[in-house]
């Protein structure tokens, strides 16, 4: 039997269902009747060191103690020292086996495990602190600096790292932290593991790992399939609805890893005109004719989608809209102006916190008014301070705005009825907003914003003086 069958056929007889309570723990998990019963506040969830030690199951645990010690065992196994890289990917691709098929808790179990027991050694860390700080200002500094980091690389860090060696690890472990991100806020052990995970994938996917392709109407219909899958800014209605976006005018690019082959992790779609757009209406209209392309002027940054729910926090849209751009005026010289037209998802839900409730009333009846209705410009200069005012912890309060402006772009205007769908008045009333790319002041705005000054265009900015 091979190594990989043996973890497997081990780790499947490991599921509680195989080991049945004893009539002991079946009563120590019956409730006692008393008067107080239903006041007593609920147990304390314990640790794994806890439980570890522990004889019997409590509560909502998934894995008995003597369970929750052989999932230990064998995710040791995987980080034995004294292992090829060959043989610990092999036997994490058995443990990953058994963790597809096994039931949310018993997953959770296996988060805790990894987050719990393979962090630093503290008292190499504390050994190693000391020895630096001992060694500040002397030419042992440095050897001195060197041991600090060993000491805190955790065998966590060795444990994912087999993980990803096998075919199918990193995307296994993308759909991992997919999965457990919405536990964090309500089970901060897990914050060590779901640290790691980020760290990890920031190196692994770093910018100068990543190619840049161009999908078109001839790509693999597998890949067109995942484009209107992902697209999470304007939805893809249609085969016909995509060929419009893929168009003689368009252009649309996504940025691929080699271990996640075929599998887009962001993409942006650019439409090319002859100015800068105020409405999404006519460039999702599959009936209009595309625009001569050789003489646009201005590239259009109309949706930007991740794809991949667990490479959250990792950055991929600077590098990807300056690689588009750069692509863009090797093809097309003419293009002199890089901007987007991008949705305001945070507008509605601030003005409804932060706007007079009767001025709210109002701007529900101006999407129909004219151009000059007291409640229209009375909107315009509320979203207009929400973009340009609005700060954060430093940072703009909207998600879409603290993207392009964090990538050294500025608000450049706003658009009454710029998306008119059911999605666009749920988000903002409708409106829309141009960020602006000026090439030659990104790195300007970059230091405005984190100097606490929003880039924005003095046309904007009157809005809400």
């Amino acid at each position: 039997m091979s190594t990989v069958d043996w973890i497997s056929r081990g780790v499947s007889l490991w599921r509680p269902g195989f080991e049945k309570p004893s009539a002991g723990a079946e009563r120590e998990a019956r409730p006692k009747a008393s008067a107080t019963a239903a006041a007593a506040q609920p147990p304390a969830a314990r640790t794994t060191r806890e439980r570890l030690q522990a004889t019997l199951r409590r509560g909502q645990e998934a894995l008995s103690p003597r369970v929750l010690r052989r999932t230990l065992a064998e995710l040791q196994a995987i980080v034995d020292p004294r292992v090829s890289e060959v043989e610990g990917g092999r036997r994490a691709m058995a443990f990953a086996q058994w963790y597809r098929t096994a039931s949310a808790e018993e997953r959770r179990d296996a988060w805790l495990l990894a987050s719990e027991q393979f962090g630093p050694d503290p008292k190499k860390v504390q050994s190693a602190r000391e020895h630096y700080e001992a060694a500040h200002g002397t030419p042992e500094e440095g050897a001195a600096e060197i041991r600090m980091r060993r000491a805190l690389v955790s065998p966590r860090t060795r444990l994912l790292q087999r993980f990803a060696a096998f075919p199918e690890g990193m995307r296994f472990l993308i759909e991992l932290r997919a999965e457990l991100l919405p536990h964090l806020k309500g089970d901060k052990r897990l914050l060590p593991l779901d640290a790691e995970l980020e760290t990890l994938f920031s190196t692994w996917f770093d910018v100068a790992f990543l190619e840049l392709r161009r999908l078109s109407w001839d790509s693999p219909a597998s890949l067109l399939e995942k484009l209107i899958k992902y697209e999470a800014v304007h939805d893809i209605r249609s085969w016909s609805d995509l060929k419009n976006r893929l168009d003689s005018d368009r252009r649309c690019y996504a940025f691929f890893h080699p271990k996640l082959d075929g599998e887009p992790l962001i993409f942006v779609e650019v439409a090319l005109t002859d100015s800068m757009s105020d409405s999404i209406t006519p460039l999702l209209d599959e009936a209009a004719a595309a625009a001569d392309q050789d003489r646009a002027t201005t590239a259009v940054f109309y949706s930007i989608s991740n794809t991949q729910t667990g490479l959250r926090g990792v950055s991929f849209g600077d590098s990807l809209i300056k690689r588009v751009v750069e692509t863009l005026k090797e093809e097309f010289p003419r293009l002199k102006t890089f901007a987007t037209l991008s949705p305001i998802p945070g507008l509605r839900g601030w003005l409804a916190k932060n706007a007079p409730a009767e001025a709210v009333a109002k701007w529900e009846q101006a999407l129909a008014l004219g151009a000059k209705a007291p409640e229209r410009q009375e909107l315009l200069a509320w979203a207009a301070r929400y973009l340009g005012k609005e700060l954060q912890d430093g940072k703009p309060v909207d998600p879409v705005a603290r993207f392009h402006l964090g990538n050294g772009a500025r608000v450049e205007r706003l658009n009454w009825a710029g998306d008119p769908s059911a999605k666009g008045l749920k988000q903002s009333y409708g409106l829309m907003v141009n960020y602006l790319y000026d090439l030659k002041r990104l790195d300007k705005h970059r230091t405005m914003l984190s100097q606490g000054q929003i880039p924005i265009a003095s046309a904007v900015e009157d809005l809400y003086r």
